[in-house]
């Protein structure tokens, strides 16, 4: 993601002349937060701590024209700062002024205030812009913005926001989310959180949304289009709002026969995870090309090609784990991606246990028996994939596997609270894979550094399998070991589920 300055010398002298010479001490805010993977997404120099964007959309041109108002706090003296957008704009105000701007790069918007901010001030940034969203490829011809029969979505990891608002583009700064969108009467809106209501007038529908607790901005969605909406509550009172594209055709009666058991899983999840961290819960299955599902934050979006062999509970569990895997507690950088991968496809061992379909065990002996030694996909390491294998399979089943030989390693009695106390004791907060591990390592009272560096950070294959170390399992696992060593274990029933939930990843970029 290398960045080339695009701004004409007029613009040039408009950023110089918008610092006074009082502000001489004051230096512009990084380009990014550094991250290992993707050093230039995020920006240096300030928090956000709201969102606020409004939006008009018209179909049948996708033309979208938006104002987007971020609160922020400065975490440096700052002469210049950055957003991350990759829409035309026209006007930026920072605390009510004009301030300069320019872009540069794939998706930086660098504003020049006509006042500096002070390291702890608060800062009012309004964006205006409009744009046809579809059309403007970044990253080498990629757009999260997707067009639909009647509408469009946009929903993509590790970015997607720069295609609809402007805002702090990482994970480690998480932000509450108010969201309202005018479109001609006929269409919804699907968005994160709780409508809190629509209005109409002169053929125009605003609908308004509003997320209250923190939210990556990966994490916000959106979708609009004709959809046919169905709310209940959980046994527990919480929310259910779910939507259907009114043109999935074949898919349609899977999508809800997979989807409409939302509330009955959420609440079984919480047995493991705790109480479910967000104000209400739902997804939404729109008319557009894609097989993959991606865990957006209490409105997880889900392709249509998830259901074409049939209703996948299994894919459901793994993107609601993410709730509190991934959108309560967030990763710090992407390089931590098994926090959320790992922990979230568990999430699915254990659903198959529940289904009497396979063990958590048994999926985790079958991952590692069907994979051959020089199998590529022992040379990913879940704790640090690399750009590159971010969404490979490894991440998932080995980071799985992983999971399953902590919960060997320290017990069940100390798994089952680590696997409700980490989200509990991190909520709606970032982690790291080592924050984890000093956590687990407090909650079991073992060392845990032998069994984590072989699983997450070692390539290659682990000479013995997820069990228990010294055990007739372990030795049967073992190369060359044992009477069954060798032998592939049975299929777990839940298998081939399990398979086609792993093509979550395909929606991600």
């Amino acid at each position: 993601m290398r960045k080339r300055l695009i701004v004409s010398a007029a613009s040039a002298l408009s950023l110089f002349l918008a610092v006074p010479a009082s502000a001489s001490g004051f230096r512009p805010g990084a380009d990014g937060v550094g991250d290992p993977y993707y050093p230039t997404l995020g920006n240096g120099g300030y928090r956000v701590s709201h969102y606020d964007i409004r939006l008009k959309y018209q179909p049948a041109t996708d033309r979208l024209e938006g104002t987007t108002t971020i609160l922020a706090t400065a975490t440096e003296d700052l002469s210049r700062f950055n957003l991350d957008f990759a829409l035309n704009v026209s006007e930026v105000r920072v605390n009510g002024r004009p301030a300069a701007f320019a872009t540069s790069g794939d998706q930086e918007l660098e504003v020049t205030p006509a006042r500096p901010l002070a390291k702890g001030s608060q800062a009012t940034v309004v964006v205006r812009y409009q744009d046809v969203p579809s059309t403007v490829k970044k990253y080498g011809g990629y757009t999260a913005w997707r067009r639909t029969p009647d509408g469009a979505v946009v929903a993509g990891e590790p970015v997607s926001a720069g295609w609809w608002f402007p805002g702090n583009d990482h994970p480690s700064d998480k932000a509450t989310f108010d969201v309202s969108v005018l479109v001609p009467d006929g269409n919804q809106v699907i968005s994160n959180g709780v409508l809190t209501g629509t209005s109409s007038q002169a053929g125009w529908t605003r609908y308004n949304w509003r997320e209250s607790k923190p939210q990556a901005t990966y994490l916000a969605t959106l979708a609009i289009g004709r959809f046919d909406v169905t709310t209940d509550t959980t046994a527990g009172g919480l929310p259910v709002y779910n939507a259907y594209s009114k043109d999935l055709g074949e898919n349609a009666a899977a999508a809800r026969a997979s989807v409409e058991r939302t509330g009955e899983l959420v609440d079984w999840l919480s047995g493991y995870f705790g109480e479910y961290p967000f104000s209400s819960v739902g997804g939404y299955v729109p008319n557009v090309q894609a097989s993959g599902a991606l865990e957006t934050q209490t409105r997880i979006f889900y392709g249509p090609g998830m259901f074409t062999r049939g209703s996948n509970t299994s894919v459901v569990v793994h993107e609601l784990a993410h709730q509190w895997y991934g959108d309560s507690v967030s990763l710090s950088r992407w390089s931590d991606i098994w926090l959320n991968e790992g922990f979230a496809q568990y999430a699915q061992f254990l659903w198959s246990e529940h289904e009497n379909e396979g063990t958590a065990q048994e999926l985790a002996d079958y991952v590692y028996a069907s994979r051959p030694a020089d199998d590529p996909f022992w040379s990913v390491k879940p704790g640090d994939p690399g750009e590159d294998n971010q969404f490979s399979a490894a991440v998932y089943y080995r980071g799985a596997v992983a999971v399953q030989a902590l919960r060997n390693a320290v017990g069940d009695e100390s798994f089952f609270r680590i696997l409700k106390g980490w989200p509990s004791e991190r909520r709606y907060g970032n982690a790291t894979i080592p924050e984890f591990q000093a956590y687990a390592e407090k909650v079991s009272g073992r060392k845990l550094g032998d069994v984590l560096n072989t699983w997450l950070f070692t390539p290659g294959k682990p000479a013995v399998g997820p069990v228990p170390p010294g055990t007739a399992a372990a030795a049967s696992l073992a190369p060359g070991g044992g009477a069954d060593a060798g032998r592939l274990p049975a299929e777990p029933k839940s298998w081939k589920k399990i398979q086609e939930a792993a093509s979550v990843h395909e929606a991600r970029r």
